[in-house]
């Protein structure tokens, strides 16, 4: 059951629900820089410009944005809809939770994989 006060929304036993998604924003940039070396991921402010996904992946030529939350019912906070489907017309975005971890990490894989270059039969 979730318990909501003021300033802070709690899971029973008193987790607080911002510290369970900076533990998991952890986890999940620790598992996006094993799985795509090199890899660029950074955290934005969520003050600068409301609604902008957590995380920006940066992997060789192309780009991704994870939108974080510690369950699949979290509450969307405003715009954050409207900034995952534009940023995912863009090149991918997506929000991601432990429930759908293995299926956005499939996507990522897809999307983030380095393009083959064409190649023209010789004539």
């Amino acid at each position: 059951m979730i318990e909501r006060s003021d300033s802070t929304h709690q899971l029973g036993l008193g987790v607080d629900l911002n510290m369970r998604e900076n533990a998991y924003q952890a986890h999940l940039k620790k598992r996006l820089l094993n799985e795509f070396p090199g890899a660029i991921v950074l955290k934005n402010d969520p003050n600068y410009l409301q609604g902008v996904p957590d995380l920006i992946v940066l992997y060789n030529k192309t780009w991704a944005c994870l939108e974080v939350k510690v369950e699949a019912q979290a509450s969307h906070r405003p715009n954050q809809d409207y900034y995952v489907r534009l940023m995912n017309k863009m090149s991918f975005a997506a929000f991601i939770f432990p429930e759908n971890e293995e299926d956005v990490f499939d996507a990522l894989q897809r999307t983030l994989q380095p393009r083959r270059k064409t190649r023209l039969p010789r004539s």
